[in-house]
């Protein structure tokens, strides 16, 4: 069956669950979220993408689940994949399409959303059985929830890629309360870390899904006529590395020359900045800091490889 489009509404349905959501009334009833299944990015030219995420990230393909726009799939380990859509040259916005997160039960998930006053698509089925159904976050994020058998033995990768754990998706966010209403009080998300380019106040506000340790990180205070460049920057994901230092040599040695770092950032973690073709950044980070933490200590567990 063809997927359809979220229907028109859901941004505002979404924001009519804010009033109801900080009210106390828990997240009983909630299907378990383990953590991102996929992240589906926008990209104008399949052969230089096969050559950056094929080629000099080394990620093996996959079978195509959702044949309506996607172009190519690459696994990240049994759970996890990056899947690309074609867009046309010249397109604007969010090159960063969707999130795909990882649930036990889709119907449990979505009857629990709409009780709560959360606008969902009708549930659907990709050709390899798998079901899913779409949604927003306030801020028109598109958000699937996908019905997976999510085993921890599964997050084993492929040796030659550059990495085997998708770590997290980043998105701008204008009001993070608004959006915190949503994803910590209704979908029980939790505070993993909290930063910004000074103390003062945050820049980046990261946090984990509710049965596992991956992460959505809100990209704050962006201009709102930021260009196509810098919307690349920062609607961004990330996959875990134990070294960022060997993953530079890496990456060179597979013939990518350029990208920004190995770096130290104010999370305290070791990380390089790559870009694929249309400048959307994957952020290719160690697991866990070894510099200085700024803005206070991570609230949450640490992923490990």
């Amino acid at each position: 069956m063809k997927r359809i489009a979220v229907v028109a509404g859901l941004v505002g349905a979404a924001m009519a669950v804010i009033a109801a959501a900080g009210q106390g009334v828990g997240t009983a009833g909630r299907a378990k979220i383990f953590g991102i299944a996929y992240v589906k990015v926008k990209m104008t030219d399949l052969a230089k993408d096969v050559m950056f995420y094929g080629q000099q990230l080394r990620l093996p393909t996959g079978e195509i689940r959702d044949g309506n726009t996607v172009q190519a799939s690459y696994v990240v380990n049994g759970n996890q994949r990056i899947e690309l859509a074609k867009t046309a040259p010249g397109t604007t916005g969010s090159y960063l399409a969707e999130v795909g997160l990882a649930t036990d039960d889709v119907n449990k998930m979505r009857t629990y959303l709409t009780a709560k006053g959360v606008a969902a698509n009708e549930i659907f089925m990709w050709p390899d059985g798998t079901k899913y159904f779409e949604t927003q976050d306030p801020e028109g994020n598109k958000i699937v929830f996908v019905q997976e058998n999510w085993r921890a033995d599964y997050l084993m990768g492929y040796d030659e890629a550059i990495s085997r754990r998708l770590l997290h998706a980043g998105f701008v966010v204008k009001d993070w309360k608004a959006e915190n209403r949503f994803y910590e009080d209704v979908l029980g998300f939790r505070l993993y870390w909290k930063g910004g380019f000074q103390d003062d106040g945050p820049d980046w506000y990261e946090i984990q899904v509710p049965d596992g340790d991956n992460w959505i990180e809100y990209m704050l205070n962006i201009p709102a006529n930021a260009d196509h460049k810098e919307l690349g920057v920062q609607n961004h994901f990330s996959l875990g590395v134990a070294s960022a230092d060997a993953a530079a040599k890496y990456l060179r040695a597979h013939g990518l020359k350029e990208f920004d770092g190995p770096e130290v950032g104010r999370d305290g973690k070791n990380s390089i900045d790559a870009y694929d073709p249309d400048g959307t950044r994957v952020e290719v980070m160690e697991f866990v800091p070894t510099g200085k933490v700024c803005c206070g200590e991570y609230a949450g567990a640490h992923p490990k490889p």
